[in-house]
């Protein structure tokens, strides 16, 4: 018989109504705590015969099946935090509202009252019992349409957000997150009021409508990290990017808009030991191979991103880069994240185009590898550093992103080869980006061999 080896983890409840797609609702706040380290519980609402399409029917649950199901968990577990979804008539919440009373632990409240196509979701008697549950809460979610039945404000732009944040903490509730994904703009733009102010969290407008269940996941993740014992403003910030990213690589499921990835954290995780083991395997190759000829006088590096990368510390690469040496070429040091400022800046924004793209490597450029290209008749895309305008420069600091621009945006077949003509002063590159490790090495071994021939 094995000893058992039992591990605790906080609790979360969350009560809401039931998703069969699985992309809101129960299902996607399960897995939005799952995601976060967190044993999710439930006490569901409603069953709705929902897809990726729409929503087919819904049933509402009696008050004592809801109020059996919040008895038994809060009765057996220590419940370090709470959110509400679809919560269907003002029965439901008025009897949530008589429970809250009685928690002590943080309650999210997902004021679930406007669909996203702008329709009404509950009666007005439903919307009016919400100020007697909000009076209960720590922190109210609506979007921009619920934040306006709420306060009569409509909600479009930062200013108007702040003004019905104050109007909704006037309920009772201790703070507002006014979400902004119903307000137009390139940016998302979520502010949270509290009795002590307003900040503003802004992540970039992903181009989707992969956004049904989008509300759910927030309210649960910002639940899960106060179960977690977060603060609330760095539980706020810490969800509203889980959601960007969960967004971005959103599930391609089912034959309507696909549903929010609620375990990109997960497997962006999973990624790191085997992504950081693909860089590797292409530095032996590089090794074996000697591509000295390849090798630009700042070194060679070679990146791999985990497959969900949105920033450097996510990106695999040599510390302190390959060289030539007299016996070949060597890497200095061993693969570590976060090694790589310049070949994975400009992989996370060749990323932006071509989202599967998830190696690159830095080889030197001159006529001989200029004539090594031509050879291979690669897609290959170029810009030249000194041309970047100075404004974008000062606005974005970031030529990479400008760069990456050019060689990526509005192309018909993305490139393989990206010349980088550098600037007064720096050495011209050029870099090789694939999908997969394998790809990238093979690439590059090709092109060694048509500048050493």
């Amino acid at each position: 018989m094995r000893t058992p080896a039992p591990e605790s983890r906080p609790v979360a409840l969350t009560i809401a109504g039931s998703d069969s797609g699985g992309g809101a609702g129960i299902q996607a706040d399960l897995a939005t705590m799952a995601a976060h380290g967190v044993f999710g519980t439930s006490a569901i609402t409603a069953v709705t015969a929902q897809n990726t399409r729409g929503v087919d029917s819904s049933h509402v649950l009696p008050i004592g099946e809801i109020e059996a199901q919040l008895a038994a968990v809060t009765d057996d577990f220590a419940v370090g935090a709470a959110k509400t979804g679809m919560l269907a008539t003002a029965e439901i919440v008025r009897t949530v509202a008589e429970r809250a009373s009685e928690f002590d632990f943080p309650l999210v409240v997902d004021p679930v009252m406007v669909a996203t196509a702008g329709d009404r979701l509950l009666e007005p008697e439903a919307e009016r019992a919400y100020e007697e549950l909000l009076g209960e809460a720590t922190l109210a979610t609506p979007n921009a349409d619920e934040a306006e039945v709420l306060t009569d404000i409509a909600v479009v732009d930062e200013e108007t957000a702040r003004e019905a944040g104050d109007a909704i903490l006037e309920t009772g509730v201790d703070a507002a997150l006014i979400k902004g994904g119903h307000v137009p703009g390139e940016r998302v733009r979520d502010v949270l009021v509290t009795a002590d102010g307003a900040r503003a969290f802004e992540h970039p407008r992903v181009g989707t409508e992969a956004t049904h269940g989008s509300g759910c996941t927030l309210a649960a993740a910002i639940a899960a990290r106060l179960a977690n014992g977060e603060a609330l403003e760095r539980a706020v910030a810490g969800a509203t990017d889980f959601l960007a990213r969960a967004v971005r690589y959103y599930y391609d499921v089912g034959e309507g808009h696909g549903a929010v990835n609620h375990m990109v954290p997960l497997r962006n995780e999973a990624a790191r030991e085997p992504t950081a083991e693909e860089v590797q395997a292409i530095v032996d190759r590089f090794v074996d191979a000697d591509v000295s000829a390849l090798v630009p006088e700042v070194g060679m590096n070679v990146v791999g991103a985990t497959p969900y990368a949105e920033s450097v510390a996510e990106t695999a690469a040599i510390e302190g880069r390959i060289t030539r040496t007299l016996s070949g070429v060597q890497p200095n040091r061993g693969v570590r994240f976060g090694a790589s400022s310049h070949v994975a800046r400009f992989l996370l924004s060749a990323r932006e185009f071509v989202p599967d793209l998830r190696f690159a490597v830095n080889c030197r450029f001159d006529a001989d590898v200029e004539d090594g290209l031509e050879s291979l008749e690669w897609p290959v895309a170029e810009y030249d550093r000194g041309e970047e305008p100075t404004a974008v420069k000062e606005a974005e600091g970031n030529t990479m992103g400008w760069g990456a621009r050019q060689a990526f945006a509005d192309r018909d077949e993305p490139p393989i080869a990206v010349i980088d003509r550098g600037d007064v002063g720096k050495e011209a590159l050029v870099k090789l980006v694939a999908a997969d490790p394998e790809t990238l090495a093979d690439r590059t071994l090709a092109l060694d061999r048509e500048v050493t021939e």
